[in-house]
């Protein structure tokens, strides 16, 4: 696992088409948003099949607008 820091409104490129930017940093919290192509599939671990619950029900979820 490649562990980076990033500040509010760094970015971390993989490949030629993804990019993920930090885009919020509130209390211990951070919110990324993800440029990558509509056929790159993109899921949250708690949202796919087997994996554990999250640790709090009422964190909502965030769809990007591609």
């Amino acid at each position: 696992m490649l562990v980076l820091s990033r500040k509010l409104g760094e970015k971390i490129f993989i490949n030629d088409n993804i990019c993920i930017t930090v885009v919020d940093i509130d209390r211990g919290k951070i919110r990324l948003g993800i440029e990558a192509p509509r056929e790159v599939p993109i899921f949250r671990k708690e949202l796919l099949t087997g994996a554990p619950p999250a640790a709090k029900a009422d964190t909502p979820a965030v769809a990007a607008k591609r």
